[in-house]
């Protein structure tokens, strides 16, 4: 079997970073004839093709983004040897995870936590819109995508979302405002409520219960991050409607009381890859520790 040329991995891993074919050749003082021709003894080497081109960009295919991911700590150990000849370092593989913004921040550090410290993961975190997440997913960007729906599917797409949890969603206040006993319907009306913004599925759950129920509470504030609706709570500003495992830590200090779960409303947590013939084992890993623990837990 032959050695992987290092050379080749640089001048690649150049590339890759630069995103231009031409602007390396020109950094690295070569013709960009020369350059495509390491790029291409790599690609036989490996034989795989690492970049495809898109009108005058270069992308990295998926086992380009896997070679990168290679690439980058070999480059990396390399130079600390080099600087130092001593802690050459823990040969380390990348996920990149994106999460909803909106998110419950507990919600993902469950997920997470059978990775967090281990000297040989780095994680690289990022948030945006759904639309947002999916694109980078599709562009392998990032390797899982956590969101509260499943995204829909059809023939054309390769997505596959993993359901990891169901959190009921409760009525949660502050201990001074529930000191008295009282109904969830008495509640509703006395008090002043902080839901979710309109069309998510909390918000619409809560809209048909109180409909259901026929009751217009106060509406305190509408609020699209579950952190804020956290803080808001925190504050006395009204009963908070979201799931308790936002408000974990709140709940088991005494700061915040979950003082009724909201009948017929829940919000789930999905885990959403797209079908790869090099998929992250890291996020096999994340998904089997959440089978045998019976699902993700606050």
């Amino acid at each position: 079997m032959s050695q992987l040329n290092f050379n080749h991995l640089r001048y690649f891993w150049a590339v890759a970073h630069d995103g231009n074919l031409t602007r390396t050749a020109q950094r690295l003082n070569l013709t960009q004839s020369a350059l495509s021709v390491q790029i291409r003894k790599l690609e036989q080497q490996i034989g795989h093709a690492l970049f495809e081109r898109r009108g005058r960009q270069l992308h990295l295919t998926e086992a380009g983004r896997i070679t990168l991911d290679h690439a980058d700590t070999i480059i990396a150990t390399g130079d600390e040897l080099l600087g130092t000849l001593r802690n050459a370092g823990i040969a380390r593989q990348a996920l990149r995870v994106g999460a909803l913004a909106t998110l419950s921040r507990n919600f993902q550090m469950a997920f997470l936590r059978p990775l967090l410290g281990r000297a040989d993961v780095e994680l690289i975190l990022r948030s945006g819109s759904t639309a947002e997440l999916l694109q980078s997913l599709d562009d392998l960007s990032l390797d899982v995508v956590l969101i509260n729906h499943a995204p829909a599917r059809d023939k054309l797409t390769r997505i596959v979302a993993h359901r990891l949890a169901e959190q009921a969603v409760s009525l949660v206040g502050t201990r001074s405002r529930l000191r008295k006993k009282g109904s969830l319907v008495d509640r509703l009306r006395q008090h002043p409520v902080i839901v979710p913004t309109a069309g998510s599925e909390i918000r619409t759950g809560f809209d048909a219960l109180v409909d259901r129920l026929g009751i217009r509470p106060q509406i305190a504030a509408e609020v699209e991050d579950m952190a804020m609706m956290r803080l808001l709570a925190r504050e006395d500003v009204g009963l908070a409607v979201l799931p308790p495992i936002v408000v974990r830590d709140e709940i088991a200090a005494g700061r915040l009381i979950e003082a009724h779960k909201l009948p017929g409303i829940t919000e789930a947590f999905y885990a959403v890859t797209i079908e790869r013939r090099f998929p992250n084992p890291l996020v096999a890993e994340l998904i089997h520790s959440k089978d045998k623990r019976g699902g993700v837990r606050g």
